[in-house]
């Protein structure tokens, strides 16, 4: 708990709150040290996981022969199977507190498709939203924090991810994924931040066909959806939401 002072009425009074985690993660990989990440302090060895897997780095549990997490220290130690490139270009990116990919397609690559699938009804796409919503108790205890899930085209919630960045959330889902051996291809995203391009490059390489978020998509984030074959849904509330690309996936009457 931090010691605050709460202004109400005319007045200040000392007050104790619950305040957000913001833990520095030094990821090194076969002895080279990869990046920095900054993010919530619980569960990091399915961030550092989820990370070098959307990066390309690892394909399968199987290509890690070590992966220690030293939360006194803050270093991740991972050794996998073959070699990093020699040579890695970070980009920075609209994450909170701006994130870090190896990878960000640009649109027109075409490189990135996902497969075409069963039709999802809107009820679904609530129903995970809502789900998330009840998940979310990190942000109910003090905020600050983003959340998303991965459901199954009936709406089931599979996995659940908070994070202080929205981009570690689906970092945070493809590692826990990765490590209990489940496959998120074919699956639905649900997120409470905003859907950036390297939400939806991360997106299209697990083969996740429909990305969903209460709030809007970035012009990049359109475009390699539109280009990727993902139905990308934005301002998801009160019974509503606009559908940014593929409307054909879902099962309801277009006009």
């Amino acid at each position: 708990m931090k010691e605050v002072h709460a202004y109400a009425d005319g007045r200040l009074v000392r007050d104790e709150t619950e305040v957000v985690g913001e833990f520095p993660l030094v990821i090194r990989v076969n002895d080279r040290e990869l990046v920095t990440l900054v993010a919530s302090p619980h569960d990091l060895r399915f961030l550092v996981a989820g990370f070098l897997r959307v990066q390309g780095f690892v394909g399968s549990v199987d290509d890690f022969q070590m992966l220690s997490v030293c939360n006194d220290y803050g270093v991740a130690n991972v050794r996998i199977k073959g070699e990093l490139p020699e040579t890695l270009k970070p980009i920075l990116t609209s994450g909170c507190g701006t994130g870090v990919t190896y990878s960000l397609p640009g649109a027109g690559e075409g490189n990135l498709r996902v497969a075409d699938g069963e039709p999802v009804t809107p009820e679904a796409i609530f129903a995970l939203m809502e789900q998330l919503a009840r998940k979310a108790e990190q942000y109910k205890v003090h905020g600050g924090v983003h959340s998303a899930a991965v459901g199954a085209l009936d709406g089931t919630l599979v996995l659940h991810a908070e994070d202080i960045g929205r981009h570690n959330t689906l970092d945070r889902l493809a590692g826990e994924a990765l490590i209990r051996r489940m496959e998120l291809s074919g699956m639905l995203l649900v997120t409470s931040g905003r859907i950036s391009a390297e939400m939806a490059a991360k997106a299209a390489g697990l083969g996740i066909p429909l990305i969903a978020s209460r709030t809007s998509p970035t012009d990049m984030a359109i475009r390699i959806c539109q280009e990727a074959g993902i139905t990308l849904i934005g301002y998801l509330r009160g019974g509503t939401f606009l559908v940014y690309t593929h409307p054909q996936r879902l099962s309801a009457a277009a006009e």
